[in-house]
């Protein structure tokens, strides 16, 4: 990939459905609310042979004094520092204004190569009068595009990849030696402050206003550890709670984001303790066949003696008793406490969760298993587990081959699922037992 193209502009001028258009997927929040964009969104774009790394931001509002508002023109100004061309996008109804003029200053101080693009040009054909104002911005000529219809969206591609470096083969390194964490959990509980610590910038807007993420946002960090992609997501809320679209988007969003990682962190507040919430989000991830670590985070706020970390685990494994398999680590967000051993357990999950087991060792584990305690019968037939083969990894999935499913009850496939667990480990990582029948060798 060759090239980090960013989109600014101020807000509700169409910057994400723009985003959209050109990515191809629904990445980004789009609603008519100003303000929805906060963090800076990642999204791939191929144009002509060309691939490139899209920023979508927030709306830059110059002189606004809102909390919120300048730590989004904060994060504005990171996407164009980091990126190689921006696109300016002005909305051609409500034409030049006065926060335009500002950005575009903003814009010709970075010294990079600007695009203008005058947004909303909906009408096929001769374009509007207001439209040939927006050249007194002093950014060249600008390009007439709707991002709802795509019109106009292919001559300014054309011009992006003008700037933009020759794609050289190697460049992006292969997105398979990159471990995907997502991190979930309820508001508030110190998300974007952990990839903000473990990036060593200020990646993310971290505020106490509970809910300021609302986009899953990518962040990719190397260190002696490996190659981890972390993706920040929304604060999953109760059903209950999702008043707007807005939100709604947000928690489809978390679980997109869950979707594609390969390892979840699941944080709790340590100063709050484990909620019905907490549950609910760690389900997503249990029943996404993701490798899960329970982070435990403000652990530093905690009033502690000699056996306060025992007694909050012990609580913990039997709040968590469905999944069990999940290693359980204390954290501080803030003051940087035991972040190594966290990367060095995401590793290690994430080998957990693609381990593949011979059908020879799960064989002998199997027959090892029943004859220490043995299948259960009902009305003098007895279930019989001809043999097990793994299908697939992340989660592991084992296939039984058995004489009749209805024999093979709940209790004695987890103490089969057990069994494997204890000789191979597979910690932090849920597993799948699925059960086919082979009638064929019944007598």
């Amino acid at each position: 990939m060759a090239g980090v193209v960013a989109i600014v502009g101020r807000p509700n001028v169409g910057k994400s459905t723009l985003f959209n258009k050109l990515t191809g997927v629904r990445t980004a929040i789009v609603d008519d609310t100003p303000g929805v964009t906060r963090d800076r969104i990642y999204g791939e774009c191929e144009w002509l042979n060309h691939r490139f790394m899209l920023i979508d931001t927030g709306g830059i509002e110059p002189e606004s004094e809102d909390i919120i508002l300048k730590q989004m023109k904060r994060q504005a100004q990171l996407a164009i520092d980091s990126a190689d061309v921006t696109v300016l996008v002005t909305d051609i109804r409500s034409g030049v204004v006065a926060t335009d003029v500002e950005v575009a200053s903003m814009l010709r101080k970075s010294g990079k190569p600007v695009i203008l693009a005058v947004n909303k040009c909906d009408s096929v054909g001769e374009l509007p009068p207001d439209f040939y104002e927006f050249y007194n911005l002093g950014l060249g000529e600008p390009f007439a595009v709707s991002s709802v219809h795509g019109h106009g969206t292919g001559d300014l591609l054309d011009k992006i990849i003008s700037y933009l470096p020759a794609d050289e083969e190697e460049a992006g390194e292969d997105e398979d030696s990159y471990i995907k964490v997502a991190v979930i959990g309820k508001p508030n509980v110190g998300k974007s402050s952990l990839v903000n610590a473990v990036l060593g910038e200020n990646r993310m807007i971290v505020s106490d206003i509970a809910g300021t993420t609302r986009d899953a946002t990518d962040s990719i960090v190397e260190n002696e550890y490996g190659k981890f992609v972390f993706i920040d997501t929304a604060g999953l809320r109760r059903k209950s709670k999702v008043y707007d679209q807005i939100e709604k988007y947000s928690v489809i969003r978390a679980r997109m984001a869950v979707e594609r990682a390969q390892v979840c962190v699941i944080m709790i507040d340590a100063t709050e303790g484990f909620t019905e919430q907490d549950s609910k989000v760690a389900g997503i991830a249990h029943e996404m066949g993701k490798g899960c670590i329970i982070a435990v985070n403000k652990w530093d706020a905690v009033e502690k003696d000699g056996k306060t970390m025992d007694k909050e685990r012990k609580k913990l494994m039997n709040d968590f008793s469905f999944m069990s398999y999940a290693p359980i680590i204390f954290i501080s967000a803030k003051e940087g406490l035991r972040l190594d051993r966290l990367f060095e357990l995401i590793k290690f999950v994430d080998t957990q969760n693609a381990m593949r087991i011979s059908t020879g060792k799960l064989n002998e584990v199997l027959a090892d298993a029943t004859a220490r305690v043995q299948p259960p019968t009902d009305k003098g037939r007895r279930l019989k587990i001809y043999y097990m083969t793994q299908a697939s990894t992340r989660p592991p999935t084992f296939v039984c081959f058995v004489n009749s499913a209805e024999l093979f009850h709940y209790s004695y496939q987890r103490y089969i699922d057990n069994r494997i667990r204890e000789v191979f480990g597979l910690e932090g990582t849920p597993t799948r037992l699925v059960i086919r029948e082979r009638e064929s060798n019944k007598k």
